[in-house]
């Protein structure tokens, strides 16, 4: 997840909260935090399209999904490039696909009841220690049942 030249990095997720702000990445995440706009990003993922058919493919009004694009848009999520009389919307780059990539195979982890051992975790335990057990009987951290 490297930014071009010096690609490797040292510091930890808690040195970079700080360096870049963790009122920014809270920003950022609670972008997500609406069904509305994850249809957007979602749709936007398929490719870039008009701000009226992007209405139409996610079920909103055009004002409503117009609010939305503006505060996407805002935040760095989608870019807006206007043709003639119509906005074509795209997501700004792949970090904003891949961010809807990963809350969708959290949470279709979480519904299958599957845990991946976390990097620091896993360098301290033996091969056989780190694979988990994907059984129905696991109870998800919400307190539901996984489905499947």
């Amino acid at each position: 997840m490297g930014h071009g030249a010096d690609a490797k990095t040292t510091a930890t997720a808690r040195e970079r909260l700080e360096t870049v702000g963790a009122a920014d990445v809270a920003a950022t995440l609670q972008a997500l935090a609406t069904p509305s706009r994850l249809r957007i990003l979602a749709r936007l993922q398929e490719g870039p399209c008009a701000a009226t058919e992007l209405a139409d493919a996610v079920g909103m009004e055009q004002s409503a999904c117009s609010h939305q694009l503006r505060l996407l848009r805002n935040l760095g999520l989608v870019t807006g490039e206007r043709r003639g009389r119509s906005v074509i919307y795209a997501l700004y780059d792949n970090h904003v696909a891949e961010l809807l990539e990963q809350a969708l195979y959290h949470v279709e982890h979480l519904r299958l009841g599957l845990r991946d051992t976390p990097a620091a975790v896993a360098g301290a335990r033996s091969a056989p220690d780190r694979r988990q057990s994907g059984s129905a009987a696991t109870t998800a951290p919400s307190g539901r049942r996984p489905v499947g």
